[in-house]
């Protein structure tokens, strides 16, 4: 063996150390959802399904399931954006499906937003909310309703506040998942046309 094996191995001191390399900045893009988008939306939505109470769903949604919901939302030109990484990848994703379902709520939207875990807290819950106003107020919605679970959701309410919504109603003790009671904050905005410049 050679000398310098068996000689412990010296480091250099942190301030005279190269710096690390910095992370690469968190980057996304919003656009219309496509089918190649499903499977990730299918796993960011499950994952709330099975491991939280902001949604009230207890099973968890197939590939199917998506398709037929994004099936829907285009026929009737209703908003299905994603939030996508520069490797195409889904970070979270924004829908606005009809409210109620009678004719008469033809004009107001539920809308939901999720996000991937590791996405959350760097600003993409608010892009992909103010994309989907934008993109409601385009398709002629006049109404954009939120229910938001009351428990663990003190962010959403506050995102929601922060853009225009306000809370027109709580309901208690209406839904049961994980062996308690859980309760709904509904919120609403009222969308206006932009006027255009003459």
């Amino acid at each position: 063996m050679l000398e310098e094996e068996y000689q412990t191995r010296r480091r250099l001191p942190r301030e005279l150390r190269p710096a690390p390399a910095p992370e690469p900045a968190f980057s996304f893009e919003i656009r219309p959802a496509v089918a190649a988008d499903l499977p990730y939306v299918r796993e960011i939505y499950n994952h709330y399904v099975q491991n939280s109470t902001v949604t009230f769903d207890e099973e968890p949604m197939t590939l199917a399931d998506w398709r037929r919901k994004a099936g829907v939302a285009a026929k009737l030109g209703m908003p299905f954006l994603v939030a996508v990484n520069p490797a195409g990848e889904a970070l979270g994703y924004a829908t606005a499906m009809p409210w109620g379902g009678k004719a008469a709520y033809r004009y107001t939207v539920e809308s939901s937003i999720y996000l991937r875990a590791a996405s959350t807290g760097k600003g993409l819950g608010r892009a992909l909310l103010e994309a989907l106003v934008e993109a409601c107020r385009e398709a002629g919605i006049r109404e954009m309703v939120a229910v938001i679970a009351d428990k663990n959701a003190d962010a959403s309410i506050r995102l929601h506040a922060s853009l225009g919504f306000s809370e027109v109603g709580r309901m208690g003790r209406v839904g049961f998942k994980f062996g308690r009671w859980l309760g709904t904050v509904t919120m609403q905005k009222s969308l206006k046309k932009r006027r255009r410049d003459r």
